[in-house]
């Protein structure tokens, strides 16, 4: 909508009942309502959207990336309606939208494509033999699936056995098609994915590549462009292959060829082809931010029938471009969707490019964009993909990107619900990700253990000591302006003493004109910090010897927890007399909660497979939760014996209910 509106088209939206208030709904010149929340209901009602855009008078639809934004039956629709749809032709989209026909089609069209079978498989046992054929690892996928929704890996005869069906399940409830294709996993896989961009009048071209490799469970989190593994020779080679993929199947508009690519491969030839995305991508902000082009705008323009304004030649790469997709989910524990009220939602500030000078440099300025659909006081609902926003940075380096990512997040604000800041700075931080040696299984590997919040060095410790001791006087500094009270206004000494992380740091805070000297009685320098905060402020923004840090605050019983570089801290504050009785204080113990199974996210239980009376193996399945139309399986952390059942399968659960209780 902010491109149409920038090319002076006026915009219809449509929504449910979900989103009534949402930006998109605020921001067109109309609206027009659908149905309730469920996408089949509303998105999915083509219909609908066909009702809408004639009693409006559209004259073109933009399918977004999701929903109806590869279905053929809707690009046939808009065409027989008079309506242009904003998008590729019905025949390629049907042609690249089933995952087995279009592995046919890119082989044909000379493109390397990944061992596996790519007929129908009638049953698990069909799915065994055929794996044993390929050879292990290898991946179930839903021939219609996408999103990382109806993938399934399998190591061995036991996970196909345990995990064909759920995929064709996954496949039937999310795409309504639980056909199943199975091919060759490759290991240390990086995903490579080439933008293309064609006209109605032939002309195609490719617009480099976005390295996509960092995701969880096959979703993306972390894209980038260009990709730090591939060469200009690799970059040439799989552009050509994806304009000669594209232009087998008629395509025009935006569409992404996605490429898996051996990690181990030097030569630039091992890059298989896995799909085509006949639609805009999540990640499309990257491509634009080294390119200098709007994607959205060359698709509106092919709609129309203009041709491209460039060549293949003319298509320059400048700099780097970093996004991070910012979910509603829980990373401390284990990435479990959250759902809820944005009681607080303020992303950094976004200052993007216009796109006035495709192919020129973006400028010596980095620079940081936020798209988001969301705004403070709307609602994450469990209807919808948990994405809140994605952040994108650009600079002239890699590095320098990456920088101004671990900066942008400290400046977000959310509140309400879960949400992934914190893991997506220690990605940025992580020095595998800094050395560009990335792989699909890059969190799996780098995190085994879970995630407990981003390590923190000890001089990032030593200035969150020093900037609480500033919160807390500046706290104590208000509380003694309060007229009334009892006595002669008391004197604000300049001695604290801050806990944080088991270390102690004796510290008085010296004011001077603009600024505060902070000796942290460590025998090192004092910090110079300059910032001023208030109370009731979220974020302390200070220059702490003339480098920027950016924190989240929020005041505790004892003193403060703060939040930076992808960890929260909570920081004790006393007076010296007060720290000293410190010791005397008694710790608090945590309820012992192992012996139960509680669930993990909002969700249906679907399915229990213990009663009480049922010993058990650690390990061993015992309930089944949807949530986000995924469905995921709560084994035994330990040995036991089921002493109660508290819900039955069609229960809805929040969050810690207690589905089972252990004797």
């Amino acid at each position: 909508m902010r491109t149409a509106k920038r090319m002076g088209i006026a915009t219809v939206a449509v929504y449910s009942d979900a989103d009534a208030r949402s930006p998109h709904v605020l921001m067109a010149d109309e609206a027009v309502r659908l149905g309730p929340a469920p996408a089949a209901d509303s998105y999915l009602r083509a219909d609908l959207i066909l009702l809408a855009a004639r009693e409006t008078g559209a004259d073109a639809i933009h399918p977004g990336y999701g929903f109806l934004s590869e279905r053929e039956s809707f690009a046939r629709a808009c065409a027989d309606a008079g309506i242009a749809f904003v998008g590729p032709p019905p025949n390629a989209i049907a042609a690249m939208g089933d995952k087995i026909e279009s592995k046919k089609l890119a082989k044909a069209a000379g493109v390397n494509v990944v061992p596996g079978f790519l007929g129908e498989i009638a049953d698990t046992d069909a799915a065994i033999k055929i794996a044993g054929d390929i050879g292990y690892p290898v991946m179930m996928k839903a021939s219609a699936g996408g999103g990382g929704k109806g993938m399934r890996l399998a190591y061995s005869e036991q996970d196909v056995r345990d995990g064909f069906d759920a995929t064709k399940r996954e496949g039937l409830a999310s795409f309504g098609d639980d056909r199943v294709f199975i091919e060759k996993f490759i290991e240390s896989p990086r995903h490579i994915e080439i933008q293309v961009l064609g006209d109605q009048h032939g002309n195609i071209v490719y617009l480099g590549e976005r390295e996509c490799s960092i995701q969880r469970r096959h979703q993306k989190v972390v894209e980038e462009a260009p990709s730090p593994f591939v060469t200009p020779d690799m970059r040439r080679k799989m552009g050509e292959q994806a304009v000669a993929l594209a232009r087998a199947v008629g395509y025009y508009s935006a569409g992404t060829v996605e490429l898996i690519v051996s990690g181990a491969d030097t030569s630039g030839e091992g890059f298989y082809f896995l799909e085509m995305n006949t639609r805009l991508q999540v990640e499309h902000p990257v491509t634009e931010a080294i390119t200098g082009l709007d994607l959205v705008e060359q698709m509106i323009r092919v709609a129309a029938g203009e041709k491209l304004a460039f060549g293949q030649d003319e298509v320059k790469l400048s700099g780097w471009a970093i996004e991070n997709r910012v979910y509603a989910e829980d990373p401390y524990r284990g990435f479990l969707p959250s759902t809820g009220r944005l009681v607080r939602y303020r992303p950094p500030a976004s200052r993007g490019t216009d796109y006035t000078h495709p192919f020129e440099a973006t400028g010596h300025e980095a620079y940081t964009r936020v798209d988001d659909g969301v705004r403070e006081g709307g609602e994450v609902s469990m209807f919808y993909d948990p994405m809140i926003a994605k952040l994108v940075t650009w600079a002239p380096t890699r590095d320098a990107a990456a920088d101004l990512q671990v900066a942008a997040l400290d400046r977000f604000e959310i509140d309400g619900l879960g949400h992934n800041i914190d893991f997506l700075s220690a990605l940025m931080q992580h020095p595998r990700f800094r050395s560009g040696a990335l792989t699909t299984g890059f969190i799996a590997e780098a995190f085994s253990e879970g995630f407990a919040g981003a390590d923190t060095p000890p001089e990032l410790t030593r200035k969150l000591a020093a900037l609480a001791v500033l919160l807390d006087l500046a706290h104590a500094s208000r509380a003694a302006t309060i007229d009334g009270q009892l006595g002669n206004r008391v004197g604000l000494p300049r001695e604290r003493v801050a806990l944080i992380g088991g270390e102690r740091f004796a510290i008085v805070a010296d004011d001077y004109d603009g600024g505060t000297l902070v000796d942290c009685g460590d025998g090192h320098p004092p910090l110079d910090i300059v910032g001023r905060w208030r109370p009731g402020q979220p974020l302390f923004a200070a220059r702490i010897d003339d480098a920027p840090l950016t924190v989240r605050v929020r005041r505790t019983r004892s003193g403060w927890r703060l939040t930076a570089r992808g960890a929260s801290h909570d920081v004790r504050v006393w007076p010296p007399h007060v720290a000293a009785l410190s010791r005397h204080m008694i710790e608090k113990i945590p309820p012992d909660l192992s012996k139960f199974l509680l669930c993990p996210m909002p969700g249906l239980l679907t399915a229990l497979h213990v009663a009480p009376g049922d010993a058990v193996e650690a390990g061993q399945p015992l309930a089944v939760v949807e949530a986000m139309k995924m469905e995921n399986i709560l084994r035994a952390e330990r040995a036991g014996v089921v002493k109660a059942a508290n819900f039955e399968p069609g229960d809805s659960l929040g969050v810690d209910a207690a589905i089972l209780e252990f004797e």
